[in-house]
């Protein structure tokens, strides 16, 4: 079998804990999104994992393998145009990490789940906390409750964004492996480029 323009034949393509972190937040997105109740304990349970895989993976792309660097696959709108053209004109260039239009999914998709997180925690502590002095406890209590709705409001706007986000990453990779005649959702089971 030839290898694909420079990569040797079994090249790693994601290591372990790249893997990890894809399938485990991805397991989280859909387990909190569609299957488990806002308000069970279970629920926030799962955003807390997601959360905590979500800074292992960030950390990770400062010093992690090459491919899991952010280095290898930077934000740029006018290499993600570059590459849709290319597809449709039936060009595919293979990139050692994301593509420039997968990695702008990477980074809303990493951007949204950390909005979904932080408003998550919000939710569950006292983001406002009373105040003393010269408001009265009624004005104290109408705060803190127009305060915790606009955050839940936030938080299910985010995380129904998120949704989103994953069902367009997912629709892409379908997209592109068909496009491009390449299986992307094998490298990131197994690992091999190839």
């Amino acid at each position: 079998m030839m290898a694909e323009q420079g990569h040797r034949q079994g090249e790693r393509a994601w290591d372990p804990l790249v893997r990890l972190t894809h399938w485990t937040i991805a397991l989280a997105i859909v387990l909190n999104g569609f299957l488990v109740d806002g308000d069970a304990l279970t629920h926030i349970w799962i955003g807390y994992t997601a959360a905590g895989l979500l800074a292992l993976r960030l950390l990770w792309g400062l010093i992690g393998p090459e491919n899991a660097r952010f280095s290898s696959f930077p934000i740029s709108l006018s290499a993600a145009s570059r590459h849709i053209a290319g597809l449709t004109r039936g060009e595919h260039k293979e990139h050692r990490s994301h593509n420039p239009l997968g990695a702008l999914m990477v980074y809303a998709l990493w951007a949204m789940l950390l909005l979904v997180s932080v408003t998550g925690v919000m939710l569950e502590s006292e983001p406002f906390p009373e105040h003393e002095g010269e408001y009265s406890q009624h004005d104290e209590d109408d705060d803190e409750d127009q305060g915790a709705e606009i955050i839940e409001e936030l938080h299910e706007v985010s995380a129904n964004l998120l949704l989103l986000l994953a069902a367009l990453h997912v629709g892409g990779v379908v997209l592109e492996s068909r496009l491009s005649g390449r299986n992307l959702v094998r490298p990131m089971i197994f690992g091999d480029k190839s």
